[in-house]
């Protein structure tokens, strides 16, 4: 008796990868149009998982290449350009045994696909931590210098001292661990990537509460960032407490 063309879609949809060779193999001989595409599903499904795979081996390059050191942390910010809210830097040490797939420049991901990838990267890594520098600390030292700050913060906050740190393109003065700067790093490096999503989700979601209590802003759409609402907003009713002052100084 032939399956029902909703059942077979139901197994395809929810097994799990190392399933769907057998599945595959199961219905091959199904010869109904539904069930071939089902399969043709299947194997699309299979080639951008390995095409996934080979993208992220590519990431691992610097992994490799300072393979020797036994704890490995990916260093990145999130927040240097917007008008208001802190600067956040994430710090992780991924395990080199473990495969995140889809990790990325967090740029490149959806927002659902970043909170998705912070819940594993938080499960899966051997420590990770988000460090803090706030909009008046900013303008007291500098964005730049903040950033810094914040990224030392991460680092303390990892409860473990790394034996390398791999940057997005920056070194961290005053400290003795060993640095590598890689230019957009976060497209380079799955540690780094791996960071830049966990400062983007963690400062993405401090916006969204502050937007709770600055609803005028929009911080939850434009997490701070200069856009026409936010300026416009601005030049209607002032500055909140959690903007920083030297990057409005020419709107107010």
């Amino acid at each position: 008796m032939e399956k029902k063309i909703s059942y077979i879609k139901e197994i395809f949809t929810n097994c799990e990868e190392n399933e769907l060779d057998a599945l595959i193999k199961e219905y091959s001989e199904d010869n109904r149009d539904s069930v071939k595409k089902i399969i043709a599903s299947a194997v699309t499904r299979i080639e951008k998982l390995k095409k996934e795979r080979a993208r992220l081996e590519t990431m691992k390059f610097f992994e490799k290449k300072y393979g020797e050191c036994e704890l490995i942390c990916g260093i990145d910010e999130a927040g240097r350009g917007p008008l208001a809210g802190p600067v956040c830097a994430g710090a992780v040490i991924l395990r080199k045994d473990v495969e995140i797939l889809y990790l990325n420049d967090s740029k490149k991901l959806s927002a659902k696909r970043r909170e998705e990838l912070y819940y594993k990267i938080k499960e899966l890594s051997i420590a990770s931590s988000v460090g803090f520098s706030d909009n008046k600390r900013i303008d007291e030292i500098n964005i730049l210098n903040a950033t810094y700050e914040a990224m030392k913060k991460a680092i303390e906050g990892l409860g473990k001292k790394p034996d390398i740190l791999l940057n997005d393109y920056v070194r961290i003065p005053d400290t003795d661990i060993r640095q590598i700067s890689i230019t957009h790093g976060d497209a380079q490096s799955v540690s780094i990537a791996a960071a830049s999503i966990m400062a983007k989700v963690t400062r993405d979601r401090l916006m969204d509460e502050y937007d709770k209590q600055y609803p005028e802003y929009g911080f939850a759409q434009n997490k701070g960032y200069g856009t026409k609402q936010h300026i416009d907003a601005i030049k209607k009713m002032g500055l909140t407490p959690i903007h920083r002052l030297s990057f409005v100084s020419n709107l107010i």
